[in-house]
């Protein structure tokens, strides 16, 4: 049966009306738009979907609904507990085609293979830097803007990720909730009580490009690489010296205090 015109034009609006109505029951309607009409009401932010905002107030309640069958921890969001379950499970899913490293985490392979290769996509639109990670950017565009929306109820300290206040509360608590399965050492911090477990296995996953050496932490490998560079990022206040590393400034700020430095 051949259709006139008239009739493709009522089929097609009929199908444009099905395809809104398909958009309406699964409150997709405004992801053409720019319209974001779900507003947090604790910080004003605004989203096109419900569901991104139900998200976003657990920042602000800190709800935790996925609860780990193995252990006390719970998580905001279901794909968080996947990739938390891992780390009981042993599974590393994620295979780096260049070394043959694994991950657990597909973000961390993508760090990681961009390591690789020096691609820096996320480009800072305030300065010329760029970054290999999201959040290496997000975290360099608060010394530009200075917001750090966080705050510390018992000191004046500020935070751009409630992660990193919740880590910094445990200064004022003395609570160290990571415990080393080798020895007595506990650490308020995961990344710490990881960096901790490589004195034990003796492992340096951290390998400088321009030398043979390795590094049990990345904080190391950094500083080592500014003595290729040259780098000297911290500056004395006092007078025109600078120098490579933060200890390196403190035992020179005692020349200009008088305090003996500690050999």
């Amino acid at each position: 049966m051949s259709l006139s015109s008239d009739d493709l034009i009522r089929l097609n609006s009929f199908n444009i009306v099905k395809h809104q109505i398909t958009h309406i029951q699964c409150d997709k309607t405004f992801t053409h738009t720019d319209e974001k009409p779900y507003k947090c009401s604790h910080c004003g932010a605004a989203f096109s979907q419900n569901i991104q905002l139900i998200y976003h107030i657990r920042k602000h309640t800190g709800e935790k609904p996925h609860q780990c069958s193995h252990c006390d921890k719970a998580f905001s969001w279901k794909c968080q507990l996947t990739i938390h379950l891992r780390t009981h499970t042993g599974e590393t899913p994620h295979k780096c085609s260049h070394c043959n490293k694994i991950f657990s985490q597909i973000s961390h392979l993508t760090r990681h293979m961009r390591i690789q290769t020096g691609e820096k996509p996320f480009q800072c639109n305030q300065c010329d830097m760029s970054f290999s990670h999201n959040m290496q950017l997000i975290r360099h565009l608060s010394t530009h803007t200075g917001v750090k929306p966080y705050k510390c109820s018992q000191c004046e300290k500020a935070f751009l990720y409630n992660s990193r206040l919740i880590s910094h509360m445990r200064i004022h608590t003395g609570e160290k909730p990571y415990q080393c399965s080798q020895c007595d050492k506990a650490f308020s911090e995961n990344s710490s009580l990881k960096t901790h477990i490589r004195t034990h296995t003796g492992e340096k996953p951290y390998q400088c490009s321009q030398c043979d050496k390795t590094f049990s932490d990345n904080s190391n490998l950094k500083t080592h690489v500014r003595m290729h560079h040259g780098e000297k990022p911290y500056k004395c206040m006092q007078c025109d010296n600078c120098f490579s590393l933060n200890s390196q400034l403190i035992r020179h700020l005692r020349i200009h205090s008088g305090k003996k430095t500690v050999m």
